[in-house]
């Protein structure tokens, strides 16, 4: 096994390659460090590397190892953290010079669980500004790039995690997600990030603890990473108070039968002007799904671009409430785009944001009889491929001559609609060479079904070996 074979392992292989002492924690750490030394100037996807402590904790971990003591699930393996993420002890920017020298005390419960499965952290990931944005690039630490084309965005607000496991710097990292942010850069990256059911895993890092859009959710280069990390970091804390009870761990592999499962197919989601690359994958995604057994129907969800409207309407409230308070003092050093998603949300009455849930709770009824009736739902991730390095979401803010929204990702509809789970997995290619995704949705609390449907894609379409040319 060559040292980049051994940065392409998932968290899984790695795992039991540490417990059986085929690969020593010290050997993986090392690897990984040398990996991140070699691209992350290229990809800027790490703003904080922590090189010499990861390195202590790898000896620790391989001590362990050699001295026969039980060893956690994740024991000696390599994560990441996203910068929006407070970390006990180091700093955590929110990708805004604002928070630049921010140190938290405290770790939140999924940082608390993965290290207590003996993961070790290697580095903060890079985040636009408070997440705001699909395209990851902030003041502070400047823009991150796609490693399939470095001219194009990583996507965001997860963007610095995405690169950092497409990459093999790491086989796992988190992220965070209230409009697409961890599933956006899965897709334009090339691997998989999923956004389990709202409060699955428990946030506990917000001002608010009555959020409603918020999700933790881990980014991996297989399916079965995704699903270990949920099994790790899954389960109530009374820190967050909408956390859910923990349920019986999803298998690990996870299980890739779909044969006989109905699943619905809307590609654009009844209004989004697809790009002909993200349609064809999509309905080739699908296609290898109906050989692998299941039955795929396709459906009219009758949803309109009003439902991202109102999303953004929700987002620029959030916004408002807890980071006008900086405009006065820094928002000649904030993002532009920062600053105006204030100022929309300063404009909405209370009663408009009270509106906004009956509006919620109608585009729900939607969704609600076609998951009664199939057990998961199949759209495209995102309308285009990667944009180029350099744009903003409201580049993709408009209509085409045929009345079709030329949005970019479609995403903020599922967290808005619905708290169901969610997953993009790589549908592939352009003729560019650029990363498509497919978006599975599922059912309430039901991750596993999710997992299960991608799972079977990845092994009908071989994608989770690929490597991006860097």
């Amino acid at each position: 096994m060559t040292d980049l074979d051994l940065c392409f392992r998932s968290a899984f292989e790695l795992a039991s390659d540490i417990r059986t002492k085929t690969v020593s924690p010290v050997e993986v750490i090392e690897n990984a460090l040398a990996r991140i030394d070699q691209v992350n100037p290229k990809v800027n996807g790490f703003c904080f590397v922590y090189a010499d402590e990861a390195m202590d904790k790898a000896r620790l971990a391989e001590a362990d190892i050699q001295a026969g003591k039980d060893v956690g699930p994740l024991h000696g393996v390599p994560f990441a953290i996203k910068d929006f993420t407070p970390t006990a002890g180091k700093r955590t920017t929110l990708g805004s010079k604002i928070f630049e020298h921010w140190v938290p005390d405290q770790d939140p419960p999924l940082v608390e669980r993965l290290l207590n499965a003996g993961g070790i952290m290697i580095g903060k990931t890079t985040t636009p500004e408070f997440a705001h944005s699909s395209f990851t690039d902030s003041p502070l630490w400047g823009p991150t790039r796609n490693p399939w084309n470095l001219d194009c965005t990583a996507g965001g607000s997860s963007g610095g995690s995405a690169v950092a496991v497409a990459t093999g710097c790491v086989p796992i990292a988190e992220g965070s997600d209230a409009g697409g942010s961890i599933r956006i850069p899965a897709a334009l990256s090339g691997i998989v990030g999923l956004k389990p059911s709202f409060g699955r895993i428990p946030m506990g890092i917000l001002p608010t603890a009555f959020d409603s859009i918020f999700h933790f959710g881990p980014l991996s280069r297989t399916v079965a990473d995704s699903a270990l990390f949920l099994n790790l970091t899954q389960g109530p804390d009374d820190r967050d108070i909408m956390s859910l009870p923990a349920t019986a761990p999803i298998p690990v592999p996870v299980a890739r039968q779909v044969a006989g499962l109905r699943l619905a197919l809307c590609p654009d989601q009844g209004f989004f002007a697809l790009d002909p690359d993200v349609e064809a994958n999509t309905h080739a995604s699908a296609e290898a799904l109906r050989e692998a057994g299941a039955v795929v129907e396709e459906i009219q969800l009758g949803w309109t671009r009003q439902i991202v409207d109102d999303w953004f309407q929700h987002w620029a409230v959030f916004f408002a409430a807890y980071f006008e308070q900086h405009l006065d003092e820094w928002q000649d050093q904030m993002t532009p785009e920062v600053v105006q998603i204030i100022h929309s949300g300063q404009a909405v009455k209370a009663t408009d944001f009270k509106r906004l849930e009956a509006a919620r709770t109608k585009q729900w009824e939607t969704l609600r009889p076609i998951l009664s009736k199939f057990d998961a739902l199949l759209t495209a991730t995102m309308a285009l491929p990667a944009p180029l390095v350099g744009g903003k979401d409201s580049d993709y803010d408009s209509n085409d001559d045929a009345g079709r929204y030329q949005g970019l990702d479609m995403t903020c509809t599922l967290n808005f609609v619905s708290q169901c789970p969610a997953v993009s997995v790589p549908s592939g290619f352009t003729a560019g060479g650029l990363p498509t995704g497919l978006q599975i949705v599922g059912r309430r609390y039901d991750e596993a079904t999710v997992l299960r449907v991608a799972g079977a894609l990845e092994a009908a379409q071989s994608w989770a070996g690929l490597r991006p040319p860097i």
